[in-house]
């Protein structure tokens, strides 16, 4: 476990008392060996409420809409799996070799999870200020660069829909594709007498999303 803990040391920021608990959030359900589904599970509360104490501190004039629109954006698979990218997780996850084979490691939906495993193994390890101290430096950029709360991209969608004199928008499933440890939606967003757009992600919430913003984007 020695290397483990270094890379824990260096890269999160705490010293492990036991590196069990960073291992275990680096292994990947692929694996016959105990895997991160469940510090997964820990993890995504844990920066859900780190987060949100720190919205609610420093933009104290949202109202809750705002706030859950910020918030929903930084916990995102996306933005979890762009961290783990950031803090150099991939080479580090324990894979089993169909999913090594299938590029998982630089899966969002894998990168995203690990992160979430990494902060759930923080608060076992050294409670709610070591995994605080991580988030607060990994999140740091993106939280504070927020200084105008998000729409949703469906809201937003939905709301240009309307001000074009436009039915809402409809979204499908175009085809679910990938191995049970990494699957993969397409969804389409479309408009009834309009454009039409395409995003792939790790759940269908995601996809959602991105085919949302996609079709903004071809509309404005």
């Amino acid at each position: 476990m020695t290397g483990i803990a270094k890379w824990v040391r260096e890269t999160l920021g705490h010293d492990p008392v036991e590196p069990a608990h960073f291992a275990r959030a680096l292994t990947h359900p692929s694996t016959a060996d105990p895997d991160y589904q469940r510090l997964e599970f820990l993890g995504d509360r844990v920066l859900g409420l780190i987060v949100a104490d720190w919205l609610y501190a420093r933009y104290d004039a949202d109202a809750e809409g705002k706030l859950n629109n910020r918030l929903s954006q930084l916990v995102s698979g996306t933005t979890c799996a762009a961290i783990g990218r950031d803090i150099g997780v991939a080479p580090h996850i324990r894979l089993g070799k169909q999913a090594r084979d299938d590029g998982a490691a630089d899966s969002d939906n894998v990168l995203g999870d690990v992160v979430e495993a990494l902060i759930g193994a923080l608060y076992l390890d050294g409670g709610l200020e070591a995994a605080k101290h991580f988030v607060l430096g990994a999140w740091d950029g993106r939280v504070t660069g927020m200084e105008k709360a998000p729409l949703h991209p469906k809201s937003a969608l939905q709301e240009w829909a309307a001000a074009n004199g436009f039915e809402p928008p409809v979204y499908a499933i175009v085809r679910e594709s990938g191995p049970p440890h990494d699957p993969r939606f397409t969804v389409s967003a479309s408009l009834p007498r309009g454009e039409t757009a395409e995003a792939e992600a790790g759940s269908k919430r995601e996809a959602e999303t991105e085919a949302a913003k996609a079709l903004l984007e071809k509309l404005t």
